[in-house]
């Protein structure tokens, strides 16, 4: 118990030099951190980072989180560069480089590459007398007082204020250059977040011969039927002879009704039917369709098309299961 409490103090200890290293560099943010900013959006070709060691593994996140907000980026191996990956900067790019001496030898065929092709470098390293803070056409500081390692060896607190850093980067170049959630969205198909802005009504929704359909005339058995023999289950749609829809028959207005009638199987649609139905547009986002459903408890929306001659004629039906399929939520 008292070895759990020990570890308990030295995990908090960490934390604390990490989280007051960051707010030293939040103080410590000047013009050069704007002038960066102007530098990166000036770039007419990719933003290209590199590093060696726990540097490079930094260099590597931010590659990623340029690419993935709207700035193309990579990361490029200093010492693969040095055997000929180094072609592929070009004039129109600028490299973002970290080391936290500054003096990696790994780096130096980099810099030098740098400077005789006119390629714009970004340095971030805690010594501006180093070859790197020399080097860069814009130098960041990225020093802190003292490690998270107790024996201030492990590149810990150093390595998250570069990771703070690079983030604060490309937020605010993110920001500059309008990047919205649909934007993000169209970067990342395959998450959650890009499924929920990308998939629109249209693309869960069951169209054709998968609508269930029926006029105000027909009686309440021929509906039963095609409720239990359509796609979708448990639900009709009442349109007019124009097509438009007029009423929608659930399970529950069946239920509902039994408890008024004892022949609710000779009835007409239209005495069963509920009027004014919730629908929705082909061009909303299925997100919107699961609001609406929630919002009011219910559990399929027939689908319009506001462009179309006739708005009001349903031109598809979305089930609740569909958008659970679809991994909208």
């Amino acid at each position: 118990m008292a070895q759990g409490l020990l570890d308990l103090d030295e995990a908090r200890r960490v934390l604390e030099v990490e989280a007051k290293s960051i707010l030293h560099l939040r103080e410590r943010l000047d013009r050069n951190f704007a002038e960066a900013v102007e530098l990166i959006l000036s770039c007419r070709g990719r933003v290209i980072t590199t590093g060696i060691g726990k540097s490079g593994i930094i260099a590597r996140k931010m590659a990623s989180t340029f690419t993935s907000t709207g700035t193309p980026s990579f990361f490029l191996h200093p010492s693969e560069g040095s055997h000929g990956d180094l072609g592929v900067v070009t004039k129109d790019d600028m490299v973002v480089a970290i080391s936290y001496g500054g003096d990696s030898a790994e780096l130096f065929p980099v810099l030098g590459y740098c400077a005789r092709k006119g390629i714009p470098l970004l340095a971030l390293t805690a010594k501006r007398e180093s070859q790197l803070g020399q080097a860069g056409t814009i130098t960041l500081d990225i020093s802190v007082s003292e490690e998270a390692c107790p024996l201030g060896l492990a590149p810990t607190a150093s390595t998250t204020v570069t990771l703070a850093l690079a983030d604060a980067l490309a937020m605010v170049v993110l920001k500059r250059r309008g990047f919205d959630r649909e934007s993000f969205a169209e970067f990342h198909p395959g998450g959650s977040l890009g499924r929920r802005l990308l998939t629109r009504v249209k693309d869960v929704m069951h169209v054709g011969e998968a609508l269930p359909l029926v006029k105000p005339s027909d009686e309440m058995s021929r509906v039963v039927s095609l409720m239990t023999a359509k796609d979708v289950r448990g639900v009709a749609g009442v349109v007019s002879d124009e097509g438009s829809l007029l009423g929608i028959i659930t399970d529950g207005d069946i239920r509902r009704r039994l408890e008024k009638s004892n022949t609710p199987l000779t009835e007409k649609a239209e005495v069963m039917m509920s009027r004014n139905p919730k629908t929705i547009s082909t061009d909303e986002l299925a997100e919107k369709a699961l609001f609406v459903m929630e919002q009011f408890q219910i559990q399929t929306l027939f689908v319009v098309d506001p462009k179309a001659a006739n708005p009001q004629r349903p031109v598809g039906l979305i089930h609740l299961q569909d958008l659970l399929r679809a991994k909208v939520r």
